[in-house]
């Protein structure tokens, strides 16, 4: 018995907030000084570093499980299931649901919960859960499905991921253009065909890099200390993703026995294109190879980093055909690999 995906889909907000519409912020230091740069010259080297040249912010009306749920009946409907037969509905978040304008997150019941009631399933064995995990958080959940259905206690497994940076960004932190909001989701099931997961590996590091990401006050120190802002150690996540996430990419591949040179696509979290160039870079060096060419599909130039959605969108659009030049095939062998706050890192290897 393997454990495949039979379905995706995803959502992607309709509002674009490109670079220049940055062109009228306050960027500031942490301390609160402003920078010597001007916010043009800012912009542009952002754009050189990240790849990202505009974001997608999710409408006033919608918070993120409501993107979810929109990804979810795509997802649903494309795998062609009755979403009564579902066992687990594993949601990967890490802010809750924020209305807009609003200060606090609201978590409580759990948006898988919301999805769940959303979806009109009144089947009380399907059980609905969240995962924070950081922006590995959609993978690590489909690493868990895949635990469940090999374990016999589910056969069909809804996995999300979905989120709204818009809404816990500092507008006076020029980290904040890295954000954006997005769903993605998959149903996993039961199958006889060979295909699906082949390996996994998984991991936190959290002895001295476990407050990398974090929640803190405004760069305007003359707004309330009482709101609090996603905020990052770019440089340290930058080197510990580098030294870290190609051994475990590795990991994940050699528990598998297949060779390097199969690999057909890796689908990696987008959260920087420099930076995810050169952990792919990093993992083919481990095996003393030169990196093939189109093996990385990439969305943040245009959709930039939504975290946990960011794999599952990316997977989806690919196989939908909505990125140029880049699709996969009956048998490819592809991965999946993602690292974010915590630190956790994991990777999933699958045959497709």
């Amino acid at each position: 018995m393997n454990v495949k995906i039979t379905g995706t889909g995803c959502y992607i907000p309709s509002n674009v907030e490109t670079n220049k519409d940055f062109l009228e912020h306050e960027f500031l230091n942490n301390d609160g000084t402003p920078f010597k740069q001007q916010t043009n010259i800012i912009i542009k080297k952002f754009k050189s570093i990240t790849g990202i040249g505009e974001r997608r912010y999710a409408e006033a009306q919608h918070s993120s499980s409501d993107l979810a749920f929109f990804a979810a009946e795509k997802a649903i409907a494309d795998a062609k299931i009755d979403p009564e037969e579902l066992d687990y509905i594993i949601f990967a978040q890490n802010f809750g649901d924020i209305k807009k304008g609003a200060i606090q997150s609201d978590a409580v019941p759990s948006l898988a919960s919301r999805v769940k009631h959303s979806l009109r399933i009144k089947n009380p064995k399907c059980v609905a859960y969240d995962v924070v995990f950081g922006c590995p958080g959609w993978v690590e959940g489909t690493i868990q499905a895949y635990a469940f259905i090999k374990a016999g206690i589910a056969k069909k497994c809804l996995v999300i991921g979905s989120e709204t940076l818009s809404r816990v960004i500092d507008k006076h932190d020029r980290d904040s253009m890295i954000y954006s909001d997005g769903a993605g989701a998959t149903v996993m099931e039961t199958t006889d065909e060979d295909c699906g997961i082949i390996s996994h590996e998984s991991a936190t590091h959290s002895y001295d890099e476990a407050h990398y990401l974090f929640f803190g006050k405004s760069n305007n120190l003359a707004l309330t200390e009482d709101t609090r802002y996603i905020k990052m150690f770019g440089r340290k996540i930058y080197e510990f993703a580098l030294t870290h996430v190609p051994s475990a990419m590795k990991a994940c591949l050699d528990k598998s026995g297949i060779p390097i040179e199969s690999l057909k696509k890796i689908f990696i979290h987008q959260a920087n294109e420099k930076m995810d160039e050169a952990i792919v870079e990093r993992f083919y060096l481990l095996y003393d190879k030169e990196v093939p060419k189109d093996i990385m599909p990439m969305t943040i130039h245009d959709l930039g980093n939504s975290s946990v959605a960011t794999i599952p969108t990316l997977l989806d659009s690919v196989i939908k055909g909505k990125i140029k030049d880049q699709e996969i095939h009956k048998g490819d062998i592809i991965m999946f690999a993602s690292v974010g706050a915590g630190m956790n890192i994991n990777a999933i290897l699958y045959k497709y």
